[in-house]
């Protein structure tokens, strides 16, 4: 990328010593977590950023039914065992398109599952989380 910087450079009649500032890079990370929600409740997970970026949340799977409308947010991850959400939450169906995508620092994180008052009985998800 470097390279090819400096040869746009050149090409346009720029100095031969030009320089490219980088954003940092890190590796994609997709964390995958299963559990289940009880009516009335909501279950968390805890996720680390070593790099900051773009991290995109997919809800993949809940029900039954296959069509149920869940809540999904990102939070911090709080002293007291839970996780404090951030603005942005979403109701949502099962897809295999990311829900939620933003731009996150390094850092601890939790990816939060919600009953949104429409669950008969447990509720079974699949939710991914990717991220540097």
């Amino acid at each position: 990328m470097v390279a090819a910087a400096a040869v746009m450079a050149a090409a346009c009649g720029g100095s031969s010593n030009a320089t490219s500032v980088l954003a940092p890079t890190g590796t994609l990370v997709t964390d995958t977590f299963s559990g289940t929600v009880q009516p009335g409740g909501m279950d968390f997970n805890p996720f680390t950023i070593t790099t900051g970026g773009t991290v995109n949340v997919t809800l993949l799977s809940a029900g039954p039914p296959p069509t149920i409308t869940m809540g999904l947010a990102i939070g911090t991850p709080s002293g007291t065992g839970t996780c404090a959400l951030l603005p942005g939450g979403i109701t949502t169906t099962a897809s295999a398109t990311a829900q939620l995508t933003g731009t996150l620092n390094a850092g601890s994180y939790c990816v939060e599952v919600v009953d949104v008052g429409n669950a008969a009985g447990p509720i079974a998800y699949t939710v991914t989380v990717a991220h540097t």
